[in-house]
């Protein structure tokens, strides 16, 4: 099993740590000819969404990958990952839109208003999260499952191939996140 994980801007390298701690082959997908090596799962890392929209577009990758996920292969969004795959996403038109979720873009605010909780993920237990300028799922909507709530927020929801949080399991020494995500993989 290999997993890219796309490394325009933001925290990939943490998922990639995250991923060595579970010895999963992974590598950084940085430009189109990165499309050529084969992969069986995505992660699109936090930072900011509208950058790597647009960075997606110039680069080619937006169509190629946006065929994969709707064609099944597995993706895992944390959250400007989460707001790429959203169908809808306040003030923002480049995003994949695969997933029937709402989201509300940088909905705790500043960085003086990123915070630190435990809290219960569905399929996985009670676990840390830490929200840095984090969005929220203001609705779900099709197929598309909540899996985790805070403050009757949605935090964390799963459709099909697609997994979001709107948290950064990658910043916790905690496997469970990305273990279950492995899971959807197999």
């Amino acid at each position: 099993m290999t997993v890219a994980i796309l490394a325009l801007q933001g925290a990939f390298a943490e998922h990639g740590y995250m991923l060595d701690r579970l010895s999963v082959d992974h590598f950084e997908l940085r430009q189109k000819k990165d499309l050529e090596r084969p992969f069986d799962a995505l992660i699109l890392p936090g930072g900011e969404s509208t950058v790597m929209g647009k960075l997606l577009l110039e680069l080619g990758l937006f169509a190629p990958l946006r065929e994969r996920i709707l064609s099944g292969m597995p993706v895992f969004g944390t959250c400007a990952g989460l707001i790429l795959l959203a169908k809808n996403v306040e003030h923002d038109k480049s995003h994949f839109a695969t997933m029937d979720i709402s989201v509300k873009r940088n909905a705790y605010g500043r960085q003086l208003g990123s915070f630190y909780i435990e809290e219960e993920m569905q399929g996985v237990g009670r676990i840390p999260m830490t929200f840095i300028r984090a969005p929220y799922i203001e609705a779900v909507s099709g197929n598309a499952e909540i899996l985790a709530t805070v403050n009757k927020k949605i935090v964390a929801a799963r459709e099909g191939n697609q997994l979001v949080t709107a948290f950064h399991p990658e910043l916790n020494d905690d496997t469970r996140v990305h273990e279950y995500f492995l899971q959807m993989i197999k």
